[in-house]
């Protein structure tokens, strides 16, 4: 069973740091395209940072965490984790994992063949 199952959510004041993880099951993290999206209350899904498991093996950002955000991965544990630091009143949300089971993303978007979703723990930022 293809599975993604995510922890570290949270609560911290602006500037703080917070990792997400994303243990990955019935599949290598290696394998296929996988990234982190996030969605804030009254706003549309967004691609946060992705890996690209296609020939370039690229990693993308989005514009607003370039700089803070780091995307990684442990394949010997099969899980991608996220790092975030300076974390900003602008980045609460819930936070996804996701992939598409495919090796075709050029950038980090919320592409429609994306069917398998982690459960999206919460990140909240608060003074």
């Amino acid at each position: 069973q293809v599975q993604l199952v995510e922890s570290g959510g949270g609560f911290v004041q602006p500037g703080g740091s917070l990792r997400l993880s994303c243990v990955s099951s019935g599949f290598r993290v290696d394998e296929y395209d996988i990234g982190w999206f996030r969605q804030a209350p009254g706003k549309e899904r967004e691609g946060v940072s992705c890996f690209s498991n296609n020939k370039d093996g690229n990693t993308y950002y989005a514009n607003s965490v370039k700089g803070r955000f780091t995307i990684s991965r442990d394949i010997a544990k099969n899980a991608v984790y996220l790092q975030m630091n300076r974390l900003a009143l602008e980045d609460p949300a819930v936070y996804y994992c996701a992939t598409d089971l495919g090796q075709s993303w050029s950038d980090c978007q919320v592409y429609p063949d994306i069917e398998i979703w982690g459960q999206g723990p919460l990140v909240n930022v608060s003074s």
